[in-house]
């Protein structure tokens, strides 16, 4: 008899909602639809010119292609450095402070296993990113989910957490600005958990994947620009949404070093790194952000969007909320599908909106059990076609 070659952590790893969609778009394709993808958030734009310069001719150098450091080169680190101290006033330890990753999301799936033991307890956001959870399951730590409501403005009620989990918790991982909310904190927040963090000796961890994409004004912040934070708080960087690089899978965490540690050891042991040519498109992407931090980066392209988009809706009959920052709409379902109850919640609505419009957007059960009544729409697409998806929503919702 087969003992089966399948792990049971696999049926812990969350929701496997982006290959149903991609089920759901062949159906939808085989019956003469055309495809507008607004579904998974892959920016679809190119890295500037000099950034892909520097990466063709890093290719064509032969010594390009020996093992790289798995903690990423030195000038990777040190322009890293360079850059939180202009983009946030926060100084860090290029040597003990940054670590090189394969993109935000391989240091996110492998820090639960650097700094816990199985069966420890982590705090994570309901809903949250699937890797959140999924890296949990990875290591084999229990996760205590911290409601995002929309009463709350979907912003976690530290208050609610209970003592003993604050006790017992070994991280918590929060998202600012966040995905699939892209709800906004601000200082006297981050005050507030990291003072919670030190009281209890617990490390947090806060996934910075969209800080160069604030509107209206608002930039994000780094936790780590709270004074004592280095002394509790990671944070991840990436690249991939930023400057447009998420095929080249390039990142770095920085702050408390002990933590920075734990995680350069573990991938000591398990990779050799980033490749080299892709670190050095990294460097020359942060040095331009850097000559130019006055014109706002990515963010005015995506602010445009988002205005078009939410005001096409709305003449369109759905009205959703104008998101403070990333490149993503949590929106509740419209009221033509919640007044027939029968026609089932977010993933039923994503599946016929899909089937009957070509339109993608990611039903929010996906992102936990919090996110059941919403789905996610994300801004990768250009201008015209996120008119063209407005026009074909609202025929769906007028037919209803």
């Amino acid at each position: 008899m087969n003992k089966g070659w399948r792990s049971e952590k696999l049926s812990q790893l969350g929701s496997s909602i982006f290959s149903e969609v991609a089920e759901w778009k062949e159906e939808a394709l085989g019956s003469g639809l055309k495809i507008i993808d607004l579904g998974i958030g892959s920016p679809d734009g190119a890295p500037k010119p000099e950034i892909r310069q520097v990466l063709s001719s890093a290719v064509l150098r032969e010594s390009s292609y020996s093992y790289p450091s798995s903690r990423g080169s030195l000038a990777l680190r040190q322009q890293a450095a360079a850059w939180m101290d202009k983009r946030f006033g926060v100084t860090v330890d290029a040597e003990e402070e940054v670590l090189a990753l394969m993109g935000s999301q391989d240091g996110l799936a492998h820090l639960a296993l650097a700094v816990c033991n199985p069966g420890d307890m982590a705090i994570v956001p309901d809903p949250g990113y699937p890797i959140y959870s999924g890296s949990l399951a990875i290591a084999g730590v229990r996760p205590w989910s911290i409601p995002l409501l929309q009463e709350n403005d979907f912003m976690p009620d530290l208050d609610r957490v209970p003592d003993r989990v604050w006790q017992e918790a070994s991280f918590i991982l929060l998202n600012f600005p966040g995905n699939p909310i892209s709800t906004a904190a601000d200082i006297t927040f981050f005050e507030k958990l990291v003072l919670l963090a030190r009281k209890w000796d617990v490390l947090i961890i806060h996934d910075l994947a969209y800080s160069e994409m604030g509107f209206d004004g608002y930039k994000p912040l780094s936790i780590l620009q709270v004074p004592g934070a280095m002394d509790t708080a990671v944070e991840f960087h990436s690249f991939s949404k930023s400057f447009n690089m998420a095929g080249c899978r390039i990142g770095f965490l920085t702050g408390n070093r002990e933590a920075v540690g734990a995680l350069r050891e573990l991938k000591s042991n398990i990779d050799y790194g980033v490749f080299e040519p892709i670190q050095e498109a990294a460097v020359t992407a942060l040095e331009l952000a850097m000559a130019d931090m006055e014109s706002g980066g990515v963010a005015p392209l995506y602010q445009r969007r988002r205005d078009i988009f939410v005001e096409a809706l709305a003449r369109e009959g759905w009205d959703v909320p104008k998101p403070k920052a990333t490149m993503f709409i949590w929106a509740a379902l419209p009221q033509q599908w919640t007044r027939f109850p029968e026609g089932g919640g977010s993933r039923a609505f994503a599946r016929e909106l899909l089937l009957k419009t070509g339109v993608v957007v990611i039903p929010g059960d996906a992102f936990g059990s919090q996110g059941e009544g919403f789905v996610r729409i994300a801004l990768v697409q250009k201008e015209d076609r996120l008119l063209e998806a407005a026009r074909r929503i609202g025929e769906y919702l007028r037919a209803l």
